[in-house]
């Protein structure tokens, strides 16, 4: 498995890393057991990088790494290194969502996802949604704070615009900028790949295989169905998800005679944009994991990348990436 560096003088980590939101029933059921399954799985493929957050299964995914590395002794700081996030909030009666980013409540929400990763510092701590009714300036001392008190090695902010990143960036060394990318999802060329590159900021692109869209076998919407958060994104609505399905079939073709998997050339073409890009796909598998990480051994030449240009153009998808309640957050910046 090939490595990137972190941020300007972060640790050197696997191009491709886990995004644990998928060790919750956020995709379909799951377990710990099948979880710790893809996390040896990741150990046998040099895989270094997790990506969490508080808020996944309100503190599952956490709980299930912090299990996980509990079990493998003295060596657990040394098999990955860890970023999770927070910010985002739930109202416990209405179920309302806001985002908080005071000093307190980043402290507080911190020392309960130490205590569930049973670590005493995480390696990377981001902002998962700006809270406008707070400066990027002031979020950014409170973290580099947090630095000071060893309580965190490196910061970054998910889902934000170039704009903030700047701002941000006069305070303290950005880490890293999270943010959707993928061949369906093309806004971070407008502004967000660059900025990352000029600022040696990483860019740690999340749903990098388009949500399955990009995988050999997409979800059916009859799967969607049962998926609480996928079923509201337009994108994943009839009759946009027929369409997309119909589309993608050329890519699947495309994959196939390569001599690949699908989710392996997805991968390929994201970590291709940039050096400073790294992935961070989900998925419950063990096997789909290793399709996963193969995108890290594919080196696609220039006429690759226009076969896959031609097949999937900017602008194929149908539907929006998100719901109007699930833009709420996320940063607009084209």
């Amino acid at each position: 498995m090939k490595r990137r560096q972190l941020g300007q003088n972060g640790p050197h980590i696997s191009e491709v890393g886990i995004g644990a939101m998928s060790f919750t029933n956020f995709y379909g059921n799951t377990d710990q057991s099948q979880s710790h399954s893809v996390l040896n799985e990741a150990l046998n493929l040099g895989i270094n990088h997790i990506d969490t957050s508080n808020v996944y299964g309100m503190g599952k995914s956490e709980t299930v790494i912090g299990n996980f590395l509990s079990r493998q002794g003295a060596q657990k700081h040394d098999l990955f290194v860890i970023a999770t996030k927070a910010a985002i909030t739930r109202d416990k009666k209405t179920g309302e969502r806001s985002f908080n980013n005071t000093k307190e409540h980043l402290t507080t929400e911190l020392e309960g996802s130490l205590k569930r990763l049973g670590l005493d510092c995480i390696d990377l701590f981001y902002i998962h949604r700006r809270d406008p009714n707070i400066q990027i300036e002031e979020v950014t001392e409170t973290l580099a704070d947090l630095v000071r008190a060893g309580k965190i090695k490196q910061f970054g902010f998910s889902e934000i615009a170039p704009s903030s990143l700047r701002r941000a960036q006069k305070i303290h060394p950005i880490a890293a900028i999270q943010s959707e990318y993928s061949l369906a999802v093309r806004s971070p060329e407008l502004g967000l790949v660059q900025t990352t590159n000029e600022l040696n900021s990483s860019l740690v692109a999340f749903s990098p295989v388009a949500r399955g869209l990009l995988t050999d076998t997409p979800h059916t919407q009859k799967a969607i169905e049962k998926m609480d958060f996928l079923k509201q994104i337009p994108r994943f609505q009839p009759p946009n998800l027929a369409a997309n399905i119909k589309i993608t079939n050329q890519f699947r073709t495309l994959a196939a005679e390569m001599g690949v998997a699908s989710a392996s050339l997805a991968i390929a073409w994201v970590l291709r944009q940039s050096s400073n890009v790294i992935t961070i796909p989900g998925t419950r598998s063990p096997q789909h994991l290793i399709e996963l990480a193969k995108g890290s051994e594919i080196n696609l030449s220039e006429s690759d990348m226009l076969k896959v240009e031609k097949t999937l153009p900017i602008g194929w998808a149908h539907g929006d990436r998100y719901s109007v309640d699930q833009w709420v957050g996320p940063e607009r910046f084209c």
